[in-house]
């Protein structure tokens, strides 16, 4: 990863975790998770192809729905820019992986009665969707169910990140690192990612620690 856009993920990480102690989680916040989304906004521009792909959405009604132009929506898909911190949230809201049907609710239950610290996260937004209950003791007290777990990714993450979306594979295995967070602290410890299609078509990540 660039050594630019990575001190960026990071600030944004900074500026997240402080918004969220101070009790304001709308606008420092929202920036935060802005920041930490410029190093990922390819990604997003894949999901955005695949979600109207699979819906048979052409651009021109996708850029009525986020209310841009057509040729933003192409740009976007085509990972040249990125997309205003209002835009990504519209974005998220739409893109994000939901676990509605009766297969992925198993899928879920299966997850949470796991006696292995195991999660699964929304492929594009970092959504937590579903954890066992060594991997929420993990997490502390919080239940972080709907919120994105990528302001707290480590540099080690990040570029894992990157990796799996670049090789196009299915399955990562990766060294976390460790980060400085007191909400969702990361402590160094081999993980593998494993990336599955739910019923609708979106995707999902299920994230397993192998060895700490």
């Amino acid at each position: 990863m660039r050594p630019d856009v990575l001190a960026l993920a990071l600030v944004g990480r900074q500026r997240y975790e402080l918004a969220s102690r101070c009790g304001s989680p709308c606008d420092g916040a929202q920036d935060g998770l802005f920041l930490m989304a410029l190093t990922d906004f390819h990604s997003t521009g894949l999901a955005l192809r695949r979600w109207r792909l699979l819906h048979r959405i052409k651009q021109a009604h996708a850029a009525e729905i986020f209310g841009v132009t057509q040729s933003t929506i192409s740009r976007w898909e085509a990972g040249s820019i990125a997309p205003a911190p209002d835009q990504y949230a519209r974005l998220w809201s739409v893109l994000s992986a939901r676990l509605e049907a009766a297969a992925d609710r198993e899928l879920a239950k299966l997850v949470c009665e796991s006696p292995r610290p195991v999660h699964i996260i929304c492929n594009t937004t970092h959504t937590l969707l579903a954890a066992s209950s060594s991997r929420r003791g993990e997490f502390g007290q919080e239940d972080l169910t709907g919120r994105s777990l990528w302001p707290y990714a480590t540099p080690e993450i990040a570029a894992a990140e990157y990796r799996m979306r670049d090789a196009g594979e299915p399955c990562v295995e990766l060294e976390t690192g460790n980060n400085d967070s007191v909400a969702v602290p990361i402590r160094s410890s081999r993980c593998r990612w494993t990336r599955m299609m739910l019923s609708d078509g979106s995707a999902v990540r299920l994230v397993e620690t192998l060895a700490s």
